[in-house]
């Protein structure tokens, strides 16, 4: 009788165990995820009275386009590479800003040729690689700091224009940018694809925001 309270003692931790397991993994998910809402993608139809050239290619892309999220390293041409399908989040913006005559990747790579102690140091690199630089969110943010796009964090959602550039933290060092649109709507790609979110724009602490 004793053995068998004994073991039923031990089912009853083991399952405990593995359902705390269970709600770790998914709190885990939703602080990567922050409060964003998956059934909440959209298609929105184009407003033609935005004329900013960044919302137009956005919405060109999201209702033309789907990109697989693939965050992986390629070896790409320079300047205008890109990966060879996909991409990650920063690959998003990259093709929406090259569709507006601006190609981050030649333009970091300079600035960070003659500025390379300006840019973080995360990755261990003693020099710059046009391979990647570009398609890190902190080198962006770096990058149009130095140009002076900053215009400011607030709480305030009509302070955030169509074509807008912001930058989240979605968890402890895990970084994200994305596009605004319009009523706090955002294009990005925080996996699995590049879609529009609605209201997304302030699920997750934003770290930067930028107007070009």
């Amino acid at each position: 009788m004793k053995h068998k309270k004994i073991i039923i003692l031990i089912i009853f931790l083991f399952i405990s165990a593995v359902s705390i397991l269970a709600i770790d993994k998914i709190y885990d998910v939703k602080i990567l995820k922050c409060t964003s809402d998956e059934s909440k993608n959209k298609s929105n139809e184009f407003n033609p009275n935005i004329k900013n050239g960044i919302y137009k290619a956005a919405m060109n892309f999201a209702n033309t386009t789907t990109w697989v999220y693939d965050p992986s390293y390629y070896k790409i041409t320079y300047p205008n590479g890109d990966v060879p399908s996909g991409g990650a989040c920063t690959d998003l913006v990259i093709r929406v800003l090259r569709k507006n005559n601006m190609d981050l990747q030649q333009l970091i790579h300079e600035d960070m040729v003659s500025n390379f102690s300006a840019y973080p140091k995360k990755w261990g690199l003693n020099k710059p690689d046009a391979n990647i630089d570009h398609r890190r969110v902190p080198n962006i943010i770096t990058y149009f700091k130095r140009q002076n796009y900053d215009v400011g964090i607030t709480n305030n959602g009509k302070d955030y224009l169509p074509g807008d550039i912001v930058c989240w933290e979605l968890s402890p060092g895990i970084t994200h940018i994305g596009i605004v649109l319009e009523n706090q709507d955002v294009f990005h790609n925080m996996g699995p694809t590049s879609r529009i979110q609605s209201g997304f724009l302030f699920s997750c602490k934003i770290i930067g925001h930028y107007r070009i």
